[in-house]
């Protein structure tokens, strides 16, 4: 006579993972905890899956070569350049004028904010500074392609590209006020 099978206790854990089990062959994927957006009290977290193969920054955070402050500076640049780009376009004069045609859009305040952000970070970043972070935020770059763009192949100056976006990730990340500057200059430090 077969055995009974036996049933495994309920756990309220497994009941509701919504974590994907079949990821394509070339997905890179890193664990991030979120806020439950099913959640029944406030503050409950999940794990979830964030893609990072088009996302230097997110591959950066995901492999903690960089910390939190710099990672939502970097967001938050990122944010702000995808404001200003929202703009009114353009008249195209070669286009033939059709009455009732699309208005062009006002420059909202939020536009504004975004693009004083931007030239500040501009500023402060210097003009190497914000190509830098243009190129990696914006673009996608990685430090391979940014050292063949400027014809520097070597893996020191990969380095140096690399130390040189932390820099600009950490001015970023006090620009956009998720990091505050040390009172006390390095030289008095030391004793």
């Amino acid at each position: 006579m077969p055995r009974a099978k036996r049933r495994n206790p309920h756990d309220p854990a497994r009941a509701h993972d919504r974590r994907s089990q079949d990821l394509p062959c070339n997905a890179e994927v890193a664990a991030v905890e979120v806020d439950d957006p099913l959640g029944l009290e406030p503050g409950e977290k999940i794990v979830a899956l964030r893609s990072i193969r088009n996302d230097p920054l997110g591959r950066l955070h995901a492999h903690h070569q960089i910390d939190d402050a710099q990672y939502r500076g970097g967001r938050a640049f990122q944010d702000d350049w995808e404001k200003a780009q929202r703009g009114p376009r353009a008249v195209d004069t070669t286009r033939e004028f059709v009455d009732g045609g699309e208005r062009r859009e006002p420059i909202t305040e939020g536009q504004r904010r975004a693009v004083l952000r931007l030239n500040r970070a501009e500023h402060e970043l210097g003009a190497d500074g914000s190509m830098l972070v243009h190129d990696v935020l914006i673009l996608g770059m990685t430090m391979e392609q940014i050292a063949q763009r400027r014809e520097l192949r070597t893996q020191r100056w990969q380095d140096y590209f690399a130390r040189r976006l932390k820099e600009c990730l950490d001015r970023l990340a006090l620009i956009y006020g998720f990091a505050t500057a040390h009172p006390l200059p390095a030289k008095s430090l030391r004793r």
